[in-house]
């Protein structure tokens, strides 16, 4: 238990951003998840459109702090890097 008011706050706070960050990597997950299943089925204009909304995703949750900006550019990239393979 918290024995100062300062410690209890912060463990409210912290319980907070904890369920608004393991939201944000839920959605990071999912949509990369669904971008994936696309992929392997060589559908290229619908892994297109689901491309930005995983991209989207990436930059929100490293905006907030989420995730590091060095891992969202990482899998953007590999993510990118994939796509660019089915469409070759």
């Amino acid at each position: 238990m918290p024995t100062t008011k300062s410690a209890a706050k912060r463990l409210r706070s912290s319980a907070k951003r904890h369920i608004n960050n393991k939201a944000r990597k839920s959605v990071v997950r999912t949509t990369e998840k669904k971008f994936l299943a696309q992929v392997t089925e060589k559908n290229v204009e619908t892994g297109e459109a689901t491309l930005r909304k995983a991209v989207a995703a990436l930059d929100k949750a490293a905006k907030v702090g989420a995730i590091s900006k060095n891992k969202a550019n990482r899998k953007k990239s590999r993510l990118t890097a994939k796509l660019k393979a089915v469409k070759a």
